[in-house]
């Protein structure tokens, strides 16, 4: 029997850019999935996490083709057409040329070939992406967190639904085994009644050079900046002209909240999934959290934190900054123990942080995690995410992460940072999805978009 003591230790104005003409593919190539049968997709966004993570995820089957790339910046996007270029050439045998550049989304969402998106950009334009994608007619595979505010996330969802198409938010999480498991697990009783959940994620540092630089050749900033106010260029808010290190822009608040959101979009769902709270929220939340002096540089996310919040069905789910002591995870405790969940030595892209110093799946006692009966209530499975996303387009079934409630489990998250910031306890209506008796917080549902570039 494992102790839980020995467990602890152990993308907009540019125009468009037409390269080359598609290169027709002989329908041998793929077999039954012959050119008029497959996917036909865009990526808006080629930095690191698509590179590494989303187009390999979608361009490994044979009945999905990534056939555009979008980029602001021209490197990158060139960068971007060369790579997966270069991967269809490997798996012809021969020189393929069939990919088109865009350096504006909403020329690429204007081309009728393309019947799906990626979208990586940075977080404070994925609400406003995936608005357009779907009003345009297109499936959408969506980089969490969901939106960069509450009220972008709500348009979101709205948007999604009232299209009928099909949006998968790229929380992976969900298709990996360990995660449904433990779910499965705790829904099921294994650990008696549910008391408590703990997320622990990782912390950002401080730092990043605020002196402003020439904007480089080729990169759009001002759209790249979109809704959010404009302030000067500098490579550290942004992302390396070199490369594709973790970008700056991670650790600004002003394109995102911080690891709360970046991995908190992950942990936060699992918990949601876990306790059948996926299509609501917390009704009370607090926090505190340590923010960087001004004096320390140019990143300004949370650093170390802890919060608080109750659900409607009486669990607690408290959140706290990872260690060697509380690695990163998911700890769930019940009246009859403990079940500890992570994803081991996994990660989505080579410089993603994350603590390889626990097991994927642990538990207080080893009879918690056997097999369930045949009975037993079962959750959705999904072996590929990016898999699970496309199979749900060929038949028009439901993915495993719908909108709504990729937008509650990114809600649960900005709602901690909002405690955070105001530092207080806070009351939530998740129906509503408003503060109770509050203005100061909810004035932080929302913020003001910077013209042109508002919903």
């Amino acid at each position: 029997m494992t102790t839980r003591r020995s467990f602890i230790k152990k993308s907009l104005t540019a125009g468009a850019g037409l390269i080359l003409a598609p290169t027709i593919v002989p329908a041998t190539v793929f077999g039954k999935n012959a050119p008029s049968n497959r996917i036909q997709i865009g990526a808006i966004g080629t930095g690191r996490i698509s590179r590494d993570h989303d187009m390999p995820g979608v361009w490994k089957y044979d009945h999905a083709r990534i056939m555009a790339v979008c980029d602001l910046d021209a490197r990158r996007v060139a960068e971007a057409k060369e790579l997966v270029e270069g991967w269809y050439a490997k798996k012809l045998g021969s020189p393929y040329t069939g990919v088109t550049t865009y350096a504006d989304y909403r020329d690429l969402l204007a081309n009728p070939e393309v019947d799906a998106v990626l979208i990586s950009t940075p977080d404070h334009w994925h609400a406003r992406n995936a608005i357009d994608a779907v009003r345009a007619g297109k499936h959408v595979y969506l980089q969490k967190p969901t939106s960069l505010t509450i009220g972008e996330g709500r348009k979101m969802s709205n948007a999604v639904n009232a299209s009928g198409k099909i949006l998968q938010i790229g929380s992976q999480q969900r298709s990996m085994e360990q995660f449904r498991v433990a779910c499965e697990l705790v829904r099921n009783g294994r650990i008696g009644q549910l008391k408590e959940i703990e997320i622990r994620l990782p912390g950002d540092p401080s730092g990043g050079n605020p002196e402003e630089m020439p904007v480089p050749a080729g990169f759009d900033y001002d759209a790249w900046l979109g809704q959010t106010p404009w302030i000067p260029y500098t490579v550290d808010r942004v992302h390396p002209q070199k490369g594709y290190d973790r970008p700056g822009w991670l650790r600004c608040e002003q394109f995102g909240a911080g690891m709360i959101t970046g991995w908190g979009a992950h942990h936060f769902d699992i918990a949601h999934w876990a306790m059948d709270r996926e299509y609501s929220g917390p009704v009370e939340i607090a926090g505190r959290a340590d923010f960087p002096a001004p004096d320390s540089g140019l990143w300004d996310v949370h650093g170390l934190y802890e919060t608080e919040m109750l659900y409607d069905n009486g669990v607690i789910v408290r959140g706290t900054t990872d260690s060697d002591e509380k690695p990163n995870g998911v700890l769930f405790t019940g009246s009859e123990g403990w079940l500890f969940v992570s994803r081991g030595a996994y990660a989505a892209s080579p410089n993603e942080p994350i603590s390889t110093k626990s097991e994927a799946l642990q538990a207080s006692d080893v009879r918690i995690l056997a097999p369930l009966g045949a009975d037993a209530l079962r959750l959705y499975v999904s072996t590929d995410h990016h898999g699970n996303w496309l199979e749900s387009i060929r038949t028009g079934t439901k993915n495993i992460t719908p909108a709504e409630v990729a937008h509650r489990s990114c809600t649960a998250c900005l709602l901690q940072h909002i405690a955070m910031k105001l530092n207080r306890r806070l009351y939530w209506d998740p129906v509503l999805e408003r503060f109770k008796n509050d203005d100061e917080a909810n004035a932080m549902i929302a913020r003001p978009h910077r013209p042109p570039y508002q919903f």
